[in-house]
């Protein structure tokens, strides 16, 4: 006899393809959905549709957006830079509320052991950005981790012959701690404690 009828199987599976989330959890998510009124679920359901076909990447930095271009390279000034790995970490980089440039996002960090290189990543689209003679400063908010590290010197020999000031997010966050989950406290601290590399 199976534990589960075929719709609720199918929603725990569903649920458990999420990271962070077992069987029990999952199990939790469906009885839950199950319970709501329907109008509640469509809108749940509704809002899962229009995430994936309404948010696309920025064209100039990265992140994520609705439009071809965010709200915040339409509205800085953009002579500073903040390069982090992922979107998530532009959310949060912007709850600390201490950074007022523009970011680029990487998609990744560098790392031969899953066979992912300098090309693979946005680099060529940084430097690209950085040639306009505009940008005074990169920040490397990659994170302190061995392959944010290496990511964030490799990018600083790349950008030093442009004669831009290159600085390195202090470490008021922990070394293997994702920027994602900083607290805003530490992640304000490590922007103002940032270093030249």
């Amino acid at each position: 006899m199976k534990a589960y009828i075929e719709p609720i199987g199918k929603l725990i599976n569903q649920f458990t393809k999420l990271p962070g989330v077992g069987t029990k959890t999952a199990q939790r998510y469906a009885y839950k959905i199950i319970n709501m009124p329907e109008d509640e679920v469509r809108a749940f359901a509704e809002s899962l549709i229009s995430a994936k076909t309404d948010v696309h990447y920025c064209k100039v930095c990265g992140n994520f957006t609705e439009g071809e271009v965010c709200d915040i390279c339409k509205n800085r000034k953009t002579d500073v830079i903040c390069v982090v790995k992922e979107p998530k970490d532009v959310s949060v980089m912007e709850k600390a509320g201490e950074f007022q440039g523009v970011y680029h996002v990487l998609h990744g960090t560098i790392n031969p052991i899953e066979g992912i290189g300098p090309n693979d990543i946005r680099i060529k689209e940084l430097l690209q950005r950085i040639s306009t003679g505009e940008v005074k400063e990169v920040i490397m908010a990659t994170n302190p981790d061995v392959e944010g590290e290496a990511t964030a010197m490799y990018i600083a020999k790349l950008i030093k012959p442009f004669g831009i000031k290159v600085t390195r997010i202090a470490h008021g966050i922990a070394v293997g701690t994702d920027i994602e989950y900083a607290d805003v406290g530490s992640l304000t601290r490590a922007l103002i404690d940032r270093r030249e590399i």
